[in-house]
């Protein structure tokens, strides 16, 4: 895969075409010593349970991985916070108001939009909602449903970060 700072050919802070790589991490423009690094997006993951242990999940209405499961989340909005994010990703995708966002752990991911390569930092919070009754499937959810801890199997799920991400909640679920 290519690395993500090839993409950008002229440095961001004068327009010059001297934009060099700088070290792995980031690159310098010769005409006016401007350095960007490229860090990781900030992005949220939402675990909502229901009163009979089972997860909520979301089909996926767009690529990448259209389709198929995922869980509700996406990228944080300058100026919010994560728990912000996860709150306002979770109204989005499925109404549900989240009351409280405990933060768990989080995970890289490469997640490529548009055919942009992003690199980002997953961070997984277990959300409890307002109402687990009333939810319907909205902006990037084809389909929005709870689904038996048992009946979950991580190979459904499109995204690298989500399955590595449900593996760790399931196991410590089971514990």
């Amino acid at each position: 895969m290519e690395h993500p700072l090839s993409q950008f050919k002229y440095c961001p802070k004068c327009g010059s075409v001297h934009f060099e790589n700088n070290n792995e991490k980031s690159k310098r423009c010769t005409d006016c010593g401007f350095v960007y690094y490229f860090n990781p997006s900030a992005a949220t993951v939402a675990l909502i349970m229901n009163e009979q242990d089972e997860l909520l999940v979301c089909r996926r209405a767009k690529d990448p991985a259209k389709g198929t499961l995922d869980l509700p989340g996406g990228f944080i909005d300058m100026a919010e916070t994560g728990e912000e994010g996860v709150s306002r990703e979770v109204k989005e995708e499925t109404g549900m108001t989240v009351k409280k966002a405990e933060y768990l752990f989080s995970l890289p991911n490469i997640y490529v939009y548009s055919g942009f390569t992003v690199h980002t930092l997953d961070m997984f919070f277990r959300c409890s909602v307002t109402d687990t009754l009333h939810y319907k499937a909205m902006d990037d959810a084809a389909d929005v449903f709870f689904l038996p801890l048992k009946s979950i199997h991580t190979e459904d799920f499109g995204l690298r970060s989500i399955r590595k991400g449900l593996e760790i909640f399931l196991k410590e679920m089971s514990e």
